[in-house]
């Protein structure tokens, strides 16, 4: 942690901000994402400030989405939040290449089932007509973002279950079955995540995730063509809403 020294005399920046700001330029210099601060008494006792105006310092930072604080384990360096509009023509793939991120996207699951309840009615399918699922992680530079569940009729898709294996699943859909999946709803909401998304995602128990249950229907015919729920690390995703 550099050395800075506060102006105090009238007309100066207040204290809290001038801490922000060095604090900013020492975050960039010596830290990564995850990376723990050092403790409030410390920052506090390096820029000789009381605690209160370091809080305040500090809270700043936690605004601005640079640090996060985990109660009782101290303050870290956050990870840049990547947007995710929510849009009627939304392609997760081109959105993360739209902002400098190159993602990959690969089959962690794949299973034959028979629709039923929440997913028979979301694709207005009789119960226990045929389904594909297939369950993809997308990571980018390496890093898992997000898990998507995506629940599609098998008889709208034949061979889909045994070609698709990574890449842009609405691409392949489009290439190989001349279908445009628009989406016409989505439900988001922070929940804990699942044992299985835990390890998938890379994340502590504790941290949330953005759950977004979608329904993406065919762009012509207006039939529901795909059910879908995505699970963003909620350290990296930042979720964005465009009304239509």
């Amino acid at each position: 942690m550099s050395n800075v020294k506060l102006e105090r005399g009238r007309g100066s920046l207040p204290l809290y901000l001038q801490i922000c700001e060095a604090l900013k330029r020492d975050i960039q210099i010596y830290y990564q994402a995850g990376d723990a601060l050092p403790s409030e008494f410390e920052l506090s006792e390096n820029y000789n400030v009381n605690r209160h105006t370091l809080r305040r310092a500090v809270d700043e930072l936690v605004r601005d989405g640079i640090v996060l604080r985990h109660h009782g384990k101290g303050m870290f360096v956050q990870a840049p939040s990547i947007e995710y509009p929510i849009a009627s023509r939304t392609r997760l793939t081109e959105t993360l290449e739209a902002q400098g991120v190159m993602p990959t996207s690969r089959v962690i699951k794949k299973q034959l089932l028979n629709a039923k309840g929440g997913v028979a009615k979301a694709l207005m399918l009789e119960e226990g007509a045929p389904i594909v699922f297939l369950e993809t992680l997308r990571e980018m530079e390496d890093k898992p973002f997000c898990v998507c569940s995506h629940f599609l009729p098998y008889d709208v898709f034949p061979g889909l279950y045994e070609e698709y294996q990574s890449g842009s699943l609405h691409t392949f859909i489009e290439q190989k079955y001349h279908e445009q999946l628009k989406r016409t709803q989505s439900m988001i909401s922070a929940v804990i995540p699942e044992l299985e998304d835990v390890e998938r995602l890379k994340i502590p128990l504790h941290l949330p995730v953005l759950r977004a249950k979608s329904t993406n229907v065919s762009k012509t015919s207006g039939k529901p063509l795909e059910y879908v729920v995505t699970r963003f690390r909620g350290d990296l995703a930042q979720i964005v809403v465009h009304p239509e």
